[in-house]
């Protein structure tokens, strides 16, 4: 089972940081390129750019609260909730088919009796 996981493409999980205007202040974004990838095809289902969708969800997020979390957690959370939702159209499977690199199958282990 962790072959799935560790045989991830190592570009993955290599770290990009992004500049985003945010309220009309330049700020920096640190997060994973698969991360960054999963925001792009958010983005791309509500016709906007990453950086839009981005200045959406921090809109709305400080729209609800009056705390200051942890917003970079926040859109890794985001990226989570979007993918566990359930999956119908064609465009989601082949997205989530280029972003999943799976092990190669391992022979199966002989039985003798």
């Amino acid at each position: 089972m962790c072959s799935v996981y560790v045989n991830a493409d190592p570009i993955q999980y290599e770290a990009r940081t992004r500049s985003i205007r945010i309220n009309n202040v330049l700020t920096t974004l640190r997060l994973e390129n698969l991360f960054w990838d999963v925001l792009a095809e958010i983005a791309s289902r509500e016709d906007k750019t990453t950086n839009q969708m981005i200045a959406a969800l921090h809109e709305e997020l400080f729209a609800r609260r009056e705390d200051s979390p942890n917003f970079t957690s926040f859109l890794r959370v985001c990226c989570l909730r979007y993918l566990s939702l359930p999956r119908t159209d064609e465009a989601a499977t082949k997205q989530a088919a280029l972003r999943t690199i799976l092990a190669p199958a391992q022979p199966a282990a002989s039985v003798h009796h």
